[in-house]
C-alpha cells in the first residue's frame, strides 16, 4: 500500500511553488498525494510568518489534520518553522519541524512515520541558507507559479523574511527557461513569476552579488519561450521596476499589462522609518509611466496600516495619495509586531482598534478603485483565460489585465483563451461579457 501525503500551504505564491515541488519529490519516493481533507499518513504544512494571523492559523490546521487522522505524522516547514521552530514543535500533534534549507530534503526525514511524544527540529542558522532551489507550482491547469529568486538583502524594519529565507539569490537563467518549457509542455497557458524580491533577479545561486543577468534579461528570455501564452509579474519593488522593463512589457509577446507594486505607505516620513528604498514621488513616476505606455494596465498595491508612529495625518496622507493615483486595487496589511525586527522595538505603537479602523477604510478604497477600473474596461475587447473550478454554477476567468469575469459553467471553456467584449458589472462585482466571433485562441 502506498503511503499517503497531504499538503497545506499558508502565505504567498512562492510558498505554493515550493509546496508543489516538495510534493513532486514525495511522489517520486512512492507516496500518493491526497487532498488535505482526506485521510493521510503524513500531513505537511508550509507555514508563513508575515502576519500574526498566519501564525495563529497554523494551530487550527494541525487540529484539522488530527481530526481526520489522529495517528498521522505532522510536519511543519516554511518561514514560521525557520523563525520559531521551538514554538511550533511544542504544539500538540506536531512531529517534525524543518527549517529553510532542510525543507527541500523532507523525504530524508520521514522514513519512520511513527508519532513521538516529543517532536524533532532540524533547523539551520539562516546564514546557511545561501544556495538556491528552483521550484514551480501547478495548481489548477490554467496557471503556474514559477520561482525565479529567493531571499532578500533589504532591511525593512517590519519584515522577518530575510531572517526566514536568507540572502537574495537567483536561479540560473537556463534553469528558469527549462522550468518554463516544462510548464508549457503540460498545456498550462499562464506563468506567474514569483520570488521574495524578483526585481533583484540575477544575484548568483550562492548569493554572490555579481549579476550574471538582470531582471530585464530574464523577462526578455522568457518572452521567447514557446507555448506560454501569458507571463505575469507577481510583485516587484518600485525602485527595481525600471522604465526599460515597463516599456518591454508594453510591446512583448507574452507579458500581460498587470503589475503589483508594493508601496506600504504614502507618507515619506513613514517610508524612511520602514527603511524602504524609495520615496512616494518615485512611486508616482512608476505608475504614470505604466499608464502612459499601457493605459489599460492593472496596477495592484501593497499597503501597511498602523505602523508604529503612524499618526492620523500620516494615514490620511497615504489615503489621499492612493485615492489620487490611477491604481486598480489594494492589498491591505494591518501592521503586526514581529519578533526580532526593529519596528517591534519602536515607540508610539498604534492601538489595535485604530489599526483595524484604518484597514477598513483602505479596504473600502480598494473596492472603489477596483470598481472604477472595471468600469473603465466596459466596452473593450479583451482575452480571457478560463479557470477550472465550478463555483456555484459559474466559471470564472481573468482578462490579460486582471479583470475577473464570470459566465454560466461550461467545462469546455476550462483552460481556453477567448476574445470577449466586456459588457456589465454584476452584483458580486464581477464582469459579464459577450464572446467575439471566432474567438478561440487555444
Amino acid at each position: 500500500m502506498k503511503k499517503k501525503v497531504a499538503f497545506y500551504t499558508l502565505g504567498c505564491k512562492l510558498n505554493f511553488s515550493e509546496t508543489s515541488t516538495i510534493a513532486r519529490s514525495f511522489q517520486e519516493e512512492g507516496f500518493e498525494r491526497v487532498d488535505f481533507s482526506d485521510h493521510a499518513d503524513l500531513y505537511v504544512i508550509n507555514t508563513c510568518s508575515v502576519t500574526e494571523n498566519a501564525d495563529k492559523r497554523f494551530k487550527t490546521i494541525v487540529r484539522q489534520a488530527q481530526k481526520v487522522n489522529p495517528e498521522a505524522f505532522v510536519a511543519a516547514i516554511g518561514c514560521y518553522a525557520q523563525l520559531k521552530p521551538e514554538e511550533l514543535v511544542a504544539i500538540d500533534g506536531v512531529d517534525l519541524v524543518l527549517g529553510a534549507t532542510e525543507k527541500f530534503k523532507i523525504t530524508d526525514y520521514v522514513n519512520d512515520l511513527t508519532k513521538n511524544d516529543l517532536g524533532a527540529i532540524h533547523s539551520c542558522e539562516i546564514e546557511e541558507a545561501d544556495f538556491y532551489v528552483g521550484s514551480y507550482a501547478i495548481g489548477d491547469r490554467t496557471r503556474a507559479f514559477l520561482k525565479v529568486q529567493d531571499g532578500c538583502d533589504y532591511k525593512c524594519t517590519y519584515c522577518t523574511i530575510p531572517l526566514a529565507r536568507g540572502i537574495s539569490r537567483s536561479d540560473t537563467l537556463a534553469n528558469v527557461l527549462r522550468n518554463a518549457a516544462e510548464i508549457s509542455a503540460k498545456g498550462i497557458k499562464e506563468i506567474v513569476l514569483t520570488g521574495v524580491n524578483i526585481g533583484d533577479y540575477g544575484k548568483g545561486e550562492f548569493g554572490n552579488k555579481k549579476h550574471e543577468h538582470t531582471f530585464l534579461d530574464l523577462v526578455k528570455a522568457l518572452d521567447e519561450v514557446d507555448g506560454i501564452h501569458r507571463l505575469r509579474i507577481s510583485s516587484i519593488e518600485p525602485n527595481l521596476l525600471k522604465n526599460e522593463t515597463i516599456d518591454f512589457v508594453a510591446q512583448s509577446n507574452s507579458f500581460v499589462p498587470h503589475f503589483h507594486i508594493p508601496l506600504q505607505s504614502g507618507s515619506d516620513a513613514l517610508l524612511k522609518k520602514m527603511r524602504r528604498r524609495y520615496m512616494s514621488d518615485l512611486y508616482v513616476e512608476r505608475v504614470n509611466r505604466i499608464k502612459e505606455v499601457m493605459p489599460h494596465a492593472c496596477i495592484g498595491v501593497d499597503v501597511i496600516v498602523g505602523f508604529p508612529g503612524e499618526t492620523d495625518a500620516h494615514f490620511l496622507e497615504t489615503y489621499h495619495f492612493l485615492n489620487a493615483l490611477e491604481i486598480s486595487y489594494l492589498h491591505v496589511f494591518t501592521y503586526s509586531e514581529r519578533d526580532n525586527t526593529p519596528a517591534a522595538e519602536m515607540d508610539d505603537a498604534v492601538p489595535k482598534k485604530v489599526r483595524n479602523k484604518r484597514s477598513k477604510m483602505l479596504r473600502g478604497l480598494s473596492v472603489k478603485k477596483r470598481r472604477a477600473f472595471y468600469e473603465s474596461q466596459l466596452g473593450t475587447t479583451r482575452t480571457v483565460l478560463f479557470e477550472s473550478e465550478n463555483k456555484q454554477g459559474y466559471i470564472h476567468g481573468f482578462t490579460e489585465n486582471y479583470v475577473k469575469v464570470k459566465a454560466p459553467w461550461n467545462p469546455e471553456l476550462v483552460n481556453t483563451l477567448h476574445q470577449v467584449r466586456l459588457t456589465e458589472i454584476v452584483e458580486d462585482g464581477l464582469v459579464r461579457f459577450e464572446f467575439m466571433p471566432s474567438t478561440v485562441q487555444a
